[in-house]
């Protein structure tokens, strides 16, 4: 199976909830009138698309039925997958690569959205793609991501630079990015500590880890990427949020979409947060970590069946 017919696949629970929902909806009305606009609002907020991209959205199809771009209920769900595409295509998502040396990846995020998983999973596309990798496991507040970084190091045949665990993440990434750069590494992919609950010291700890890599190579990190659980939805985009006010983040990896119906979540990260979804997970497999093509996502949410 392709990657496109596994994110198909994958969002069939997502598709069920706004799709296939405004589908139905369209046929027990004959004509367009407040219900429907309100039923079809309660669609896209179930959907996990968040409140303010609903309203931007619900705007939108106002304006659409005043300019006679949507005369009849039909007309609602090829207009609203076109302004949703607009949505989702609006920046670019392509993760931005070094133009010489090493491509240093900051990887952070909660504990248990699957972070450590996310960075085996791109060691692995990397090393597909052709090139060298080392991970490094900053994360040193706990043993058990250091040893299952470990673990993806032998999977993906990288290295990984680690220390004992407690020590300093910010000399961890400083030894990573000395031996990335004297062993010509393609990719640096560094492993960083979820702890949101004093957002102070992330932020400092951020912070000093930025500060050793660019004493190396000063226009890294290339990306400081968020991983995200889309199964749990509005939350996914609160986390997101306080992420964003600890860290400069320069984009987003959302994991296991092929679980949950709450993928209208990627909506609301793009249009509320400004945010570009970098890579996307759609199921357990290795290979099923891809980057997020907004125009594949859109397609296969609106006529994947």
């Amino acid at each position: 199976m392709g990657f496109f017919d596994k994110l198909k696949k994958g969002l069939t629970k997502t598709r069920e909830t706004i799709t296939e929902k405004i589908e139905k909806l369209v046929i027990g009305y004959a004509d367009i009138d407040d219900d429907l606009l309100d039923d079809l609002e309660e669609i896209l907020i179930m959907a996990d698309v968040g409140v303010n991209t609903t309203e931007h959205l619900m705007g939108e199809v106002r304006k659409g039925i005043k300019k006679k771009e949507i005369n009849t209920p039909e007309d609602l769900k090829p207009f609203l997958a076109g302004k949703i595409s607009e949505l989702l295509t609006k920046d670019s998502d392509e993760t931005r690569m070094a133009q010489s040396g090493p491509t240093v990846i900051l990887v952070i995020g909660v504990n248990g959205v699957g972070k450590t998983t996310t960075i085996g999973k791109l060691s692995n596309y990397y090393k597909q793609q052709g090139k060298s990798v080392m991970l490094a496991a900053a994360d040193t507040f706990r043993a058990a991501a250091i040893d299952q970084l470990e673990i993806w190091g032998q999977r993906t045949d990288a290295k990984v630079i680690r220390h004992e665990e407690n020590s300093d993440p910010a000399a961890v990434a400083f030894d990573a990015v000395k031996a990335a750069v004297a062993r010509n590494v393609d990719v640096l992919l560094i492993d960083t500590a979820g702890r949101l609950q004093t957002k102070s010291n992330l932020m400092e700890e951020l912070k000093k880890i930025n500060r050793v890599i660019q004493r190396e190579i000063p226009d890294a990190p290339h990306e400081t990427l968020l991983v995200l659980d889309a199964t749990t939805g509005q939350n996914a985009i609160s986390q997101a949020k306080l992420f964003t006010e600890a860290a400069p983040i320069s984009g987003v990896v959302l994991t296991k979409l092929d679980g949950t119906a709450k993928g209208g979540v990627v909506i609301g990260i793009k249009a509320e947060l400004s945010m570009p979804v970098k890579w996307i997970g759609v199921g357990e497999g290795v290979d099923d970590l891809r980057p997020f093509v907004a125009e594949d996502f859109a397609k296969a949410l609106f006529e994947g069946k």
